[in-house]
């Protein structure tokens, strides 16, 4: 393909919010195009890559028995309503009304479109197992948009739904998905880890995301170095060991002033795990107060699934007092009638210093047990790094990434209330049970960028390069021996079966490396005067040292290269 006539643009300026690396990067290299706030279009540089990764993750999905189909974007609002989704879920969730005034949403999920297709066709177990997948546009009116690609509002995402008569059925599926992923991700080219995740909204018995650790990630991850333990920081937990003193008595002591833990902890000469803290919440409109050890964060994600409540808020002063408590000096030692839930680190340490209830007042050798009680003693703590593993005991370490993929084992939460039965081998009918399994093939793509090392360039994996070779001529409307050079390897690749993107306009140097920077194509081949005197073709294979080899060599050497460059990808 030649690029003097090639779709195609950069550019020196990047918007002032393309913070992430990936963002300018695409930008600059004319891959997208921001049409409005997370919504872009696609330059057909950009789309070249995204259907080569669309194609392998098509591969991998047929590789597990999967069945591709297309869901509608556009759904009545009445199959949402079947589980309770169209009146749960907020703004994010587009609603509108057609042309009869028929409550419609946009697809930015199709666990109703993909039920309503089981219950259709599913009617015994041996049917069963059955995957069905699509690669499709959704659109999420997502709040928060940013990193360009890296969280949008309208993108194509594959996700695949399968459907199994037992859970351990679906336990096995499970694993044939998980692993199905890292191939994927693999040969994109990119490094992922699975972490064990929060459900969220879509329900189920367990989840993984698949994450690439990268410092500008959005998310927060939980690792074990030793064992192998990985988990987002919204279900990581944390081995924790308590030495138990004998209970002392009481005693109230004043602290003037004195409102944070921090505060407290120095003025009374203690460290803050000898402290406990009492958080006050409005959660489905009752107030619960959360009790916790000092040193410790309370986990909100944790809270939110065991209270099973979608927001929480933070109670005003007006309802701690009528609670019977003092904001800053709140305490549940004395309370009645107020929902307790206790911490595991507050109800396994001994002696801690709590607020009083009392103005300027804090109180000594609180007890759980004996000077307050709860019968709701859970995990709602944040793990901190360096604390213990929970499966070998040793450090764990905090680090960053973006969530590239997700699996979850939904289990019967659709199903059931969508009447999607299966009679099983005794003739009774029974609720089918699900799992699901999502990749933003955007988000994908824009990660590669993001994670690489190069921070001026793009370096594709030859899986998902736009062009697997550019081919860049110098001067050529100068020299017609370099001309005819340029023209005849471009003809040679082409005939070799090369993806070849041929830079044949009339720049200078300096404009076709700078752009041959952003086109990112894993294979260079440069053609000047310089070269041809020194023998041939100026070679670079992804960031190693140009080497010059001669034309007669040249298609040769690079079918290794290539051949080389995709089985690291599958080693």
């Amino acid at each position: 393909m030649l690029l003097s006539r090639y779709f195609f643009k950069t550019f020196k300026e990047v918007p002032g919010d393309a913070e992430l690396k990936s963002h300018q990067l695409l930008v600059k290299g004319g891959y997208i195009k921001q049409v409005g706030t997370g919504i872009f279009s696609y330059f057909p540089v950009a789309y070249r890559s995204l259907k080569k990764i669309e194609a392998i993750i098509r591969q991998e999905m047929d590789g597990i028995d999967g069945y591709e189909v297309n869901l509608p974007v556009a759904m009545p609002a009445s199959l949402w309503s079947e589980t309770g989704r169209y009146e749960a879920i907020g703004s994010e969730m587009v609603r509108f009304d057609d042309r009869a005034g028929r409550k419609m949403v946009l697809g930015m999920t199709h666990e109703e479109a993909v039920t309503d297709l089981a219950r259709y066709v599913i009617n015994s177990y041996k049917q069963l197992p059955v995957m069905l997948y699509q690669i499709q546009t959704k659109f999420r009116d997502e709040p928060r948009s940013r990193g360009g690609l890296i969280r949008v509002r309208e993108f194509v995402m594959k996700d695949a739904y399968s459907f199994h008569a037992s859970l351990e059925d679906l336990d096995a599926y499970y694993e044939k998905v998980h692993a199905a992923y890292h191939r994927i991700y693999k040969r994109c080219g990119l490094d992922v880890i699975s972490v064990a995740s929060d459900v969220g909204m879509m329900g189920g018995t367990g989840a993984h995301e698949f994450m690439a650790v990268t410092e500008s990630g959005e998310d927060t991850l939980i690792v074990c170095d030793s064992c192998g333990y990985q988990a987002n920081r919204e279900v990581a937990q944390a081995k924790r060991t308590y030495e138990k003193d004998p209970p002392e008595a009481m005693k109230e002591v004043a602290t003037p002033g004195m409102k944070s833990i921090e505060d407290v902890a120095e003025f009374l000469g203690v460290e803050p795990e000898d402290t406990l803290k009492a958080v006050m919440y409005t959660a489905g409109k009752k107030l619960v107060l959360c009790v916790i050890r000092g040193d410790l964060e309370i986990n909100e994600i944790k809270l939110k699934n065991y209270l099973g409540v979608k927001d929480l808020v933070f109670a005003q002063d007006d309802e701690i007092i009528n609670a019977g408590m003092v904001p800053g000096f709140a305490s549940p030692v004395g309370l009645k009638d107020v929902r307790i839930i206790v911490d595991e680190s507050a109800a396994e340490s001994t002696n801690l210093v709590a607020g009083g209830n009392k103005k300027d007042v804090h109180i000594k050798n609180v007890n759980f047990g004996r000077d307050y009680t709860s019968t709701e003693v859970v995990d709602i703590s944040t793990v901190k790094e360096g604390e213990a593993c929970p499966e070998c005991g040793k450090p764990l370490t905090i680090t960053r990434g973006i969530e590239v993929g997700n699996i979850f084992k939904l289990g019967t939460k659709y199903s059931k209330v969508m009447k999607a039965v299966f009679l099983n081998e005794n003739g009774k009918a029974e609720d089918l049970i699900m799992g699901c399994y999502g990749i933003g093939v955007g988000r994908l793509f824009a990660s590669v960028v993001e994670v690489q090392k190069e921070t001026n360039r793009i370096i594709w994996p030859i899986s998902i390069a736009p062009f697997e070779v550019e081919l860049i001529g110098l001067a050529l409307e100068k020299d017609a021996k370099v001309k005819e050079a340029a023209f005849e390897t471009y003809r040679k690749l082409k005939d070799n079966g090369f993806e070849v993107l041929f830079d044949d306009r009339k720049f200078s140097p300096g404009f076709k490396f700078k752009d041959a920077d952003l086109l990112g194509a894993p294979l260079r081949v440069t053609i000047g005067d310089r070269s041809l005197k020194n023998g041939g073709a100026e070679v670079q294979i992804g960031t190693e040292e140009k080497i010059i080899i001669s034309l007669d060599d040249l298609i040769p050497e690079l079918k290794k290269a290539r051949e080389q460059l995709f089985k690291e990808l599958d080693s």
